[in-house]
């Protein structure tokens, strides 16, 4: 770190002493178990007579045709450009399984009268939708091939784009408010199952394959595909980026978790411990921790700065033998996401339950009915937890809330800007720095 932002992190440091005192981490709440696997929770089997009793989680409302304490209710594209990520996941979803080539979209109202209601329409993608991802520019964010001065598109920082992985290997680029296609990005030979751009808003898409490949374009630069990420020896099912765009994970069929430096795009590591095929990854809002989501029943947190694997949350009671783990076990672990306060995530898996975790605790917090999930996320603030189904059809929950404590917020500040083995060489007490890396 430079010298000023190290007297940032030791300023924030000094919260621990001034503010909680010194005995703050002695009597620290919570201890985060290093396996979870044999925990049940409810809907998991059978609970313990120790364990705390959970009730579901609230739906916002009730729908005509519905499950008790669940709205059903068709995507209807007008979530902000604040939800893109949650919009994005959702009708990744729902495409998957109608075999739509359209999609819904809003789109500006030319009436002046109108002009802040937003309105719809479709968008025809001439083939089978499998992955969306939407994407907007930072003007400061230059296309990285710096030696070409011309490009046939400049995008605006208020345009909206939203990138579309179809059934025949393509990736088409739209302009959200109007509809246009801007970029056909020709490459893959296979499907493709995930899109996600990078968040510093360089419009670097990440794009995921079932020709076992990723493929790095610069939409800056007209779509150029810049780089082809080799490893998985069989289909790539999902992708993300971390916080500050600098490290890719890819997870994929025969238990493939991989890391990716995207600076110089080359693999940081191999992450092992999954024993079936990996779905779904997502990074934690400081990007300090990585959750993946597996067939074998097991959601895993991993520190990916060094590899270890500090949590684990089971969905089967008694935890499966790993024969047992890596068949069909119908407990398949769909999605995995993170909530924004870095404390929380949601997991859907084949026992139609949804599942609402405490990073720190070995039950989840809440549960809620759902058959034929597919994909979950948060909203932004974390609110609200919307799920998709194999049906088409969307669900979504007002998530238990509360205040993050001190504690945790100074950890999550540190954590953006230290990685694990900066955090390990700070001159604090070792309770401290075993805190600061999510180890109690």
């Amino acid at each position: 770190l430079v010298p000023q932002a190290r007297g940032w992190v030791q300023g924030l440091l000094s919260v621990f002493d001034s503010v909680l005192g010194s005995e703050a981490f002695g009597s620290f709440p919570g201890a985060v178990s290093r396996s979870r696997s044999g925990r049940p929770g409810p809907g998991g089997g059978p609970t313990p007579s120790h364990a705390p009793q959970r009730s579901p989680l609230s739906s916002l409302s009730l729908g005509p045709h519905r499950i008790p304490g669940i709205r059903r209710c068709p995507i209807d594209g007008q979530l902000s450009p604040e939800g893109q990520r949650e919009r994005d996941r959702l009708l990744h979803g729902t495409k998957n399984v109608t075999n739509s080539s359209s999609l819904r979209l809003p789109r500006q109202n030319s009436d002046g009268g109108q002009k802040n209601k937003p309105r719809e329409h479709i968008i025809d993608c001439g083939d089978i939708v499998w992955s969306l991802a939407f994407g907007s520019s930072v003007p400061e964010k230059q296309s990285r091939c710096v030696n070409i001065e011309w490009h046939r598109f400049r995008f605006g920082q208020d345009q909206l784009l939203l990138a579309t992985g179809l059934n025949n290997g393509r990736i088409k680029i739209w302009d959200v408010y109007t509809g246009k296609l801007l970029l056909n990005l020709v490459d893959h030979t296979e499907v493709v199952r995930d899109l996600t751009f990078a968040p510093d808003g360089s419009l670097i898409l990440v794009s995921a394959s079932r020709d076992k490949t990723l493929r790095v374009w610069d939409l800056k630069d007209d779509g150029n595909m810049m780089k082809v990420l080799r490893g998985h020896q069989n289909w790539v099912y999902s992708c993300a980026f971390s916080p500050d765009s600098s490290m890719l994970c890819s997870v994929g069929a025969s238990k493939a978790v991989f890391l990716w430096n995207m600076d110089k795009y080359t693999m940081i590591r191999k992450l092992e411990g999954h024993h079936h095929d990996v779905v779904a990854c997502d990074f934690s809002p400081d990007g300090a921790l990585l959750a993946t989501a597996s067939y074998d029943t097991r959601v895993y947190i991993w520190d990916p700065h060094n590899g270890d694997i500090l949590m684990e949350f089971g969905h089967l009671f008694p935890p499966p033998t790993p024969i047992f783990a890596g068949g069909a076990n119908d407990r398949w672990v769909r999605s995995v996401s993170f909530s924004h306060d870095g404390l929380h995530i949601a997991s859907l898996a084949d026992d139609k339950m949804v599942r609402f975790w405490r990073i720190d605790e070995d039950y989840p917090v809440q549960v809620a009915p759902l058959s034929n999930g597919l994909c979950c996320a948060f909203s932004t603030d974390g609110s609200v937890l919307a799920a998709g189904t194999h049906d088409g059809s969307v669900y979504f929950w007002a998530t238990p809330r509360q205040v993050p404590s001190l504690q945790h917020l100074c950890r999550m500040s540190i954590r953006r800007v230290m990685p694990t083995q900066e955090v390990q060489e700070l001159p604090v007490p070792s309770k401290l720095l075993e805190f600061l890396s999510y180890r109690i």
